[in-house]
């Protein structure tokens, strides 16, 4: 028996629902804010979360996809350009739609040895979901600093 008791498309469907609004709050920025603006010294521009998100993402699809699940490698600020990021993310949102459901369910119960801890694949790929609504919220709260609506966040697709 899988630890998952979703089938992977399920799971799949659900952090796409998460990726087609995070687009949204990245979209949402003025072009000029994305990668500059901050509320407060002490956090970082939207943008940069953004990559952190797509970095952690992609670590994740390439162990769960690929059996890749070495040493994780961050390149914090790859550009500074939106319509890149937006490129990156859309790839990357392709490759979960493409590949999670096709992942086998029991392949989540595995445990590994990550970077930060012993965990089950199943947690690091909710941890990378959780990572994006973390950041997301971020966002959100930014375009509100911003004087800007932020999308709805139940508005999944």
């Amino acid at each position: 028996m899988s630890v998952l008791s979703l089938p992977p498309a399920v799971l799949a469907a659900h952090w796409l629902g998460h990726r087609h609004v995070t687009r949204r709050v990245i979209a949402a920025f003025p072009h000029d804010q994305l990668f500059t603006y901050r509320p407060t010294t002490t956090l970082r521009p939207f943008g940069e979360m953004a990559w952190e998100v797509v970095g952690q993402t992609g670590y994740t699809l390439d162990g769960l996809l690929d059996g890749q699940w070495g040493a994780p490698t961050w390149n914090p600020l790859p550009s500074t350009d939106p319509a890149t990021l937006l490129s990156a993310w859309d790839a990357q949102t392709a490759r979960i739609e493409s590949g999670l459901p096709g992942v086998p369910a029991d392949s989540f119960g595995r445990t590994l040895q990550l970077a930060w801890g012993e965990m089950l694949t199943f947690t690091a790929v909710i941890g990378a979901i959780d990572n994006e609504i973390h950041h997301r919220g971020q966002g959100m709260i930014y375009l509100r600093e911003l004087g800007l609506e932020p999308p709805e966040f139940w508005e999944r697709s």
